[in-house]
């Protein structure tokens, strides 16, 4: 089970820290993944991580700006973003992926709620 959280009402230029807390012993075993759901759109992924944190991959409109982390010892994946932009707003969610394909892993279940991230210009 993942939980995530940290969202929040922010204006545009300004940073925020989400946190992804996972449940279970298998978390160091996956690379993860940060995915995003704006109002009317698709979800989309936005920052991966390998199990063991020394490869990351990300949407190219994030990149320079966010940052995804993981403390295996916390079970935890980060996810640093800086000079947040109003087209950033949207839910966020994280999940098990696939680094090569940055789709969710097979046997992913659900997303859960996610954190929202409101930016204001």
């Amino acid at each position: 089970q993942l939980q995530a959280s940290g969202g929040g009402f922010v204006q545009a230029g300004d940073s925020l820290r989400l946190s992804c807390a996972a449940s279970g012993r298998t978390f160091s075993d996956n690379n993860m993944g940060w995915f995003r759901q704006a109002p009317g759109k698709e979800r989309e992924f936005v920052a991966g991580i390998s199990w063991n944190g020394g490869r990351t991959i990300y949407l190219d409109f994030v990149k320079g700006r966010f940052i995804i982390s993981r403390d295996n010892a916390k079970n935890t994946v980060y996810l640093q973003m800086n000079s947040l932009k109003a087209e950033d707003t949207a839910v966020y969610y994280c999940a098990p992926i696939i680094f090569s394909t940055r789709t969710v892993a097979p046997g992913f279940g659900s997303w859960g709620q996610g954190t929202l991230v409101t930016v204001s210009s």
